[in-house]
């Protein structure tokens, strides 16, 4: 006999997340670094991003899971101040290397895993981003609430898309391995949706393609689950990409026109 909902709202999708991400295996983000800092210019994430953020030059924002910088530096530049906070200190580094490099002299970085982000350390901000670093966090819930605390404004999250990771995928596929299995995004509005927050929620419209100088930069960008391959599956990965990568002679990078980004932005505007 099927079991009847009578009320879906009081469905626990926290724990339908948790569930999900109960054997997802940790980044060793240290690591990922370098191939973050040095990935392919040609996305237009940052783009769809900053044309959906509401910032105001006199704003301080919390940059969550701010990585090695693409977003937090950019951020700098039109608000009042940026706090940066990741749980790896690499990644840290190169932010700190590239506020330098761009002159960017208002951003904090707090070392700190985003679990473990409290109201009452960091305090009142008028805007909170999560670029792309919620997907595989467990106590989602109270994470969002901690956030939703911080916030005076706005909150702005992004998360994967139902289209993300198309070529590592054929590849875990092609290995015989299953892909690392993220929530969907409804599991992430329904969480909100339960905590009394009405969120927005709008898919980018990203277009462009990523390239890359080598193979060896398409298998070191940070896309692919390195730390976790053998060195067999590592070559087997090398061939791969150079089944798959085409070559273009003119900009001398090679590229997959499946290989784009799929985002989706939840947002919420404070009462």
């Amino acid at each position: 006999m099927k079991q009847c909902i009578e009320n879906p709202n009081e469905l626990d999708w926290a724990r339908f997340w948790a569930e999900k991400l109960a054997n997802k295996i940790d980044k060793d983000w240290d690591k990922a670094a370098p191939g973050f800092y040095r990935r392919t210019k040609k996305e237009d994430y940052n783009d769809a991003l900053f044309d959906k953020l509401i910032l105001d030059e006199n704003d301080t924002v919390l940059d969550v899971g701010c990585g090695e910088g693409s977003v937090t530096v950019p951020l700098a530049r039109k608000v009042k101040s940026v706090i940066g906070l990741d749980s790896s200190p690499k990644m840290l580094e190169y932010l700190e290397k590239r506020a330098k490099d761009n002159d960017i002299k208002n951003i904090k970085t707090i070392l700190k895993p985003i679990e473990e982000i409290k109201y009452s350390e960091i305090g009142d901000v008028d805007v909170v981003v999560c670029s792309r670093s919620l997907n595989g966090i467990i106590p989602i819930e109270e994470v969002l609430m901690e956030l939703d605390k911080i916030a005076s404004k706005y909150v702005f999250i992004t998360i994967f898309g139902p289209e993300n990771k198309k070529i590592e995928k054929d590849f875990d596929r092609e290995l015989g391995i299953k892909t690392e299995a993220f929530p969907d995004y409804n599991y992430f509005f329904n969480i909100l949706f339960n905590m009394g927050i009405y969120a927005n929620i709008e898919r980018f419209d990203l277009n462009n393609y990523r390239e890359y100088d080598s193979i060896e930069d398409a298998m070191d960008n940070g896309k692919f689950r390195l730390d976790i391959y053998s060195d067999e599956e590592k070559e087997l990965l090398k061939d791969y990409l150079k089944r798959i990568l085409s070559y273009d002679k003119k900009s001398k990078k090679y590229y997959n026109v499946k290989d784009k980004a799929d985002w989706i932005m939840i947002w919420w505007k404070k009462s």
